[in-house]
């Protein structure tokens, strides 16, 4: 027997969007923080790299932001530091209920240049790093710089989609190939409805 259109429709699985996670450059003003110890962190090259399998290594001591709107705004709830990113308790507690498996955090002792306590701020990285761009179908070019090696080289023409066998459950996640933060329709609308600022989506397919 024929089926009618609309059981048709309900019986086709729904694509799922995926989207580039970046900033929004709304918010990228001059900024008014600072990271006050960061050679206790990071050494003389004042650079904080993750570890080979991600996340963060022993600090010696907690991170000490220092949040002076006198030097430009106040930090959003999702910024670039280093290959880090520095959010806010908002965004930490939306990463949580979204993806707790994929993240890890290390609270930042945050003050105003006055002593007094500001808002609660978390280095965190993203750790789940999956081989699941679906090549076969995407528009990208693939090079090999040394055997048994390959980085993909992406530009304005590159259409990215993604093996849902291999992202699974995931709803953010890095990509093994090329150093870019991946999430799903789920976590893009988790922020809108958060009202999360600082962040910034760009379709997959039209990256």
């Amino acid at each position: 027997m024929a089926h009618s259109l609309p059981e048709r429709r309900r019986g086709k699985a729904k694509v799922r969007k995926f989207y580039v996670v970046g900033l929004d450059f709304r918010f990228q003003r001059a900024p008014g923080w600072e990271m006050e110890n960061l050679v206790a962190l990071a050494g003389e090259r004042k650079v904080l790299i993750p570890p080979r399998e991600r996340g963060f290594v022993a600090f010696s001591e907690p991170p000490r932001l220092i949040i002076d709107e006198s030097l430009g705004r106040a930090p959003t709830d999702w910024e670039l530091f280093h290959d880090y990113r520095l959010v806010s308790e908002r965004m930490k507690i939306l990463l949580e209920k979204l993806d707790l498996e994929g993240i890890r955090f290390i609270r930042c002792e945050t003050r105003y240049p006055d002593g007094r306590a500001a808002p609660t701020y978390w280095l965190c990285d993203v750790v789940r790093v999956l081989d699941a761009v679906d090549e076969a179908n995407s528009v990208l070019e693939i090079e090999y710089p040394t055997p048994g090696r390959k980085v993909y080289n992406l530009n304005r023409t590159s259409t990215l989609l993604f093996k849902e066998d291999v992202v699974g459950a995931a709803h953010i996640f890095r990509l093994l190939f090329y150093p870019m933060i991946v999430c799903d329709q789920v976590f893009k609308d988790a922020c809108k409805e958060a009202g999360i600022r600082g962040i910034g989506f760009t379709d997959a397919t039209r990256y």
